[in-house]
């Protein structure tokens, strides 16, 4: 059905990939021997500096408009009048548009790209527009004086974001700015490999997250929110459903600083006002959001980390103290802490988390199962992930299964839906699996019909693919959660053909491949015999 889906754009719109890809390109050809970990904040960085340009330019083109126009309350009769209110900070901020200083704007920037100071002048430009809007204070990149920057590489990275296709994200929210700085991100994950998963998280997998979940409105968490695609992914969903921005509030942590900044940037650049705490931080030892409730919990956290920062005495470990060796139950306990009553939880984990008995964690899994706060398990295919070939899956948790929430759905208490979803995705080069839209669609409507939410087709087992299956029947596989041992095996289309028909035709078929077989074998032997002189040993 894929009614939570929303729709493709038209055929007739802009396509942004074209504009993606060949940004890309032109700004990766300009990288020389630059690591990948390194030149994406030099990348990203003047992004940003040219998204928050080009809002500030468009606010100005409305407030000269304003001013020229004697119906208007904002109407100046002289050109020095007019230029006052084009200056006043007061006229940005109040709009939520970020205040450029003079001298540093695009403008400013790209007449001088091929100047031998342009990195300086850049560095310039951070520096000042992080004075003067506070939030963004220690956010911005400012190394693009180093040695190895050349006037050449900056240059050429200002003239390729000041391409005329990319100014009309002026006249779209700006969001062909945000697509592409969202694929650049994507781009920067695959080239730094292992390490860009610490702050990306393939599209397709946060898509089918939020298709899930739903946040129409509400708190939304992320306690390891990398550059902030969950938040990202989520604003997209509930603007796709007719809602606002403002319908959500984000909260997020992040422990790394560099990725910290990259997700104040990027949510910056969608315009998502999100609390990210005052600094990086580690979640397990220093909880910027100790009295968080939140309706929703959206995470892909670094699974199977070892000799993480844990106390045994705290109160977030209510099922059981995490191993020290391991902190994937840490995640999840840490993320059931934060969540509101009524509230629900998904996040991605390394397939052992379903299976693991080392080190307490089969009782810690047994006793979510047993206070009924386990709802739904997808398992997901392999070759997901850049940067991992560890296989993953998806746990969905709520304190509430009554349906007495602001949502009518059924009361599901003492059911676990479990999804094997292994077989699905399509492969888009040699080594990486993508969800289709229509995967994504299958496998949301199915948790969706499941729930008994409204406007759903009844729900019903389908062996392979899904199941509902009982607390009592979990208990009698110790609790184990894997998808495969629930599900069962797929209907095998019966072909109609008598059993001992089929035997003797497939005995026919097989002689007369030997047959061929043997006359093949023969053939071959014939053709050495000519090239050794008619000897073969």
């Amino acid at each position: 059905k894929g009614r939570h889906v929303a729709p493709r754009k038209k055929k007739s719109e802009p396509t942004p990939v074209s504009l993606e890809t060949s940004l890309w390109d032109a700004a990766n050809q300009l990288r020389n021997n630059m690591d990948a970990a390194e030149y994406k904040h030099v990348v990203l960085g003047l992004m940003f500096l040219k998204y928050v340009s080009d809002v500030f330019a468009r606010r100005r083109r409305e407030l000269e408009a304003l001013t020229r126009d004697e119906s208007s309350d904002y109407y100046m009769p002289t050109d020095t009048a007019r230029a006052q209110v084009l200056e006043d900070r007061d006229e940005y901020t109040s709009e939520g548009v970020f205040w450029i200083p003079e001298g540093h704007r695009w403008p400013d920037l790209r007449a001088a790209a091929k100047q031998p100071d342009i990195g300086e002048r850049i560095d310039a430009a951070m520096d000042a527009i992080e004075k003067d809007n506070p939030t963004l204070k220690g956010v911005l990149p400012k190394t693009y004086a180093r040695r190895e920057l050349t006037p050449a590489t900056l240059g050429g990275l200002i003239d390729t974001f000041s391409r005329d296709d990319l100014a009309a994200a002026e006249h779209d929210d700006l969001d062909v700015l945000g697509r592409v700085f969202e694929y650049m991100v994507s781009k920067f994950a695959s080239a730094e490999g292992k390490l860009g998963g610490e702050f990306y998280t393939p599209r397709p997998i946060v898509q089918l997250m939020v298709e899930m979940l739903e946040p129409f409105t509400g708190r939304v968490y992320d306690p390891a929110c990398g550059s902030g695609g969950m938040f990202v992914r989520a604003d997209r969903f509930v603007r796709a459903h007719s809602g606002t921005r403002n319908d959500l509030s984000v909260y997020g942590q992040e422990q790394n600083p560099t990725t910290w900044r990259l997700a104040k940037m990027n949510l910056a650049l969608r315009g998502i006002d999100a609390n990210l705490g005052p600094q990086w931080a580690d979640t397990f030892s220093t909880d910027q959001h100790p009295d968080l409730r939140a309706d929703f919990v959206l995470a892909n956290p670094p699974f199977n980390i070892s000799n993480w920062q844990r106390t045994t005495d705290d109160p977030r470990w209510a099922y059981g103290v995490p191993p020290a060796g391991n902190a994937n139950f840490a995640w999840i306990q840490h993320m059931l802490h934060h969540l509101a009553p009524t509230g629900t939880m998904a996040t991605v984990l390394a397939n052992g988390s379903l299976s693991s008995q080392q080190s307490g964690e089969g009782d810690i899994r047994r006793a979510l199962v047993e206070a009924d706060l386990v709802e739904c398990i997808v398992a997901l295919p392999g070759q997901l992930f850049y940067t991992t070939q560890i296989p993953v899956c998806l746990w969905f948790l709520t304190r509430d299964k009554t349906g007495s929430g602001t949502r009518p759905m059924r009361n599901r208490a003492g059911e676990v839906l479990f999804i094997d979803a292994r077989n699905l995705g399509v492969m888009i080069d040699r080594t990486l699996k993508e969800l289709t839209t229509e995967d994504i669609a299958r496998i949301a409507d199915t948790y969706h019909s499941w729930r008994g939410e409204a406007d759903t087709e009844a729900y019903e087992d389908v062996p392979g693919f899904c199941a509902s299956v009982d607390l009592a029947t979990i208990a009698e596989h110790q609790h184990v959660l894997t998808p495969g041992r629930y599900v069962g095996a797929a209907d095998v289309e019966d072909d109609a053909e008598p059993l001992d028909e089929k035997i003797a035709r497939l005995i026919v078929e097989i002689r007369r491949g030997f047959e061929r077989r043997s006359k093949l074998q023969e053939q071959v032997l014939g053709a050495l015999e000519l090239l050794d002189g008619g000897v073969v040993p």
